[in-house]
């Protein structure tokens, strides 16, 4: 920022980067709940994770021409962690992985990361989108799995035996986004194509659901709740978060998470899987 200053940086450079911060954060924000909730997490999660980080990286950044945002990279990583050891889990795993970079960084240890083969960075990137796309299938077809296994193939499993639970409400609204997310940089590539197909979608979903009797799309505010003064309350808190350490957060039975040496044990390498 201060590098930034002193080029003289004027009302129209400015102008241009507000604008592309409401672009990006439009795009971000809903982007940053649908990984919460793929993570295994309640989306204000994401939502608050995607408002914190992207203040940090902007004042902490080493780069004056940066976006920082949320990546579906690390939902393959993190949901089998939340999944396993709760949110409390997942939050402790995070401090530890930031303590490991850290610890790289100070000793010269990240330049090991060239040495890493490329065919290695592809092949982990494919999986990951194979994962990703497949997971995605519950919510695109608007499946009912009671609960989701921990592990990929079980997962798979119960998502073909959840088939005769398809909704053909949430098809349409999914196919609808999909189709536009992949035509519309064809026709316009100044306006990005998540904003225009997240904008359709919604409005396509609200007028067909009020023309349409029996027409009804999953969304925030009916498949996620929160508690409030004793009371049980549809969507996302309105209110922002009290900061709360991690191991006071609930755990994968939902009581607080116990910290000892044997959860740190098991947490460490899903502490090292996130660093690296």
């Amino acid at each position: 920022m201060r590098s930034a200053l002193r080029e003289q940086y004027d009302a129209h450079a400015l102008r241009a980067d507000l604008m592309a911060g409401v672009v990006v954060g439009v795009v971000a924000l809903p982007l940053s709940m649908a990984l919460a909730i793929a993570s295994g997490v309640p989306p204000q999660h994401g939502l608050y994770t995607a408002i914190v980080a992207g203040l940090v990286i902007a004042l902490l950044g080493g780069s004056a021409v940066q976006v920082s945002g949320p990546t579906a990279a690390f939902v393959v990583i993190l949901a089998p962690i939340a999944a396993r050891f709760g949110l409390g889990g997942l939050l402790v795993a995070t401090l530890a992985a930031g303590v490991i970079l850290f610890a790289m960084g100070a000793t010269g240890m990240g330049q090991f990361i060239e040495y890493v083969p490329y065919p290695v960075t592809t092949g982990f990137t494919a999986g990951i989108a194979v994962v990703i796309g497949t997971l995605q299938l519950k919510d695109f077809l608007g499946l009912t799995v009671p609960r989701m296994p921990e592990h990929y193939l079980e997962r798979l499993g119960a998502l073909l035996k959840a088939l005769p639970t398809v909704r053909m409400a949430d098809v349409a609204i999914g196919a609808l986004t999909l189709a536009v997310l992949t035509l519309w940089p064809r026709v316009n590539r100044r306006v990005p194509a998540p904003l225009v197909a997240l904008t359709l979608a919604a409005l396509a979903a609200a007028v067909v659901a009020k023309t349409m009797p029996g027409f009804s799309v999953a969304t925030i505010n009916t498949r996620f709740a929160y508690e409030s003064g004793g009371v049980l309350r549809p969507g996302i808190p309105r209110d922002p978060p009290r900061p709360v350490l991690p191991w006071r957060l609930p755990g994968p039975d939902g009581a607080p998470l116990r910290v000892n040496l044997d959860l740190l044990r098991e947490l460490m390498p899903a502490a090292f899987a996130i660093a690296m």
